[in-house]
């Protein structure tokens, strides 16, 4: 019996969530715009003909800062 409850519950709440991020992510009830890059097709076969274009060579392993955004090389101690 409560295991119906919990099934229930749970597809009730993933329903209820994916309407309510249709609704403000695609509807844009809020209002605003989906940005150029993610829209227009050559900048992304441009973007993507760039990183296609970059030699695949192996390297040490790094680490990446995401905030500074810069990359370090991993040590062995």
């Amino acid at each position: 019996m409560a295991t119906k409850c919990i099934i229930g519950a749970l597809v009730g709440s993933l329903g209820v969530a994916y309407v309510c991020d249709t609704i403000v992510s695609d509807k844009k009830i809020f209002g605003g715009t989906v940005c150029k890059t993610a829209t227009d097709r050559e900048w992304f076969q441009a973007t993507d003909a760039k990183f296609q274009a970059w030699p695949r060579t192996a390297g040490p392993p790094v680490i990446m800062n995401p905030i500074s955004r810069q990359n370090f090389i991993v040590k062995n101690p």
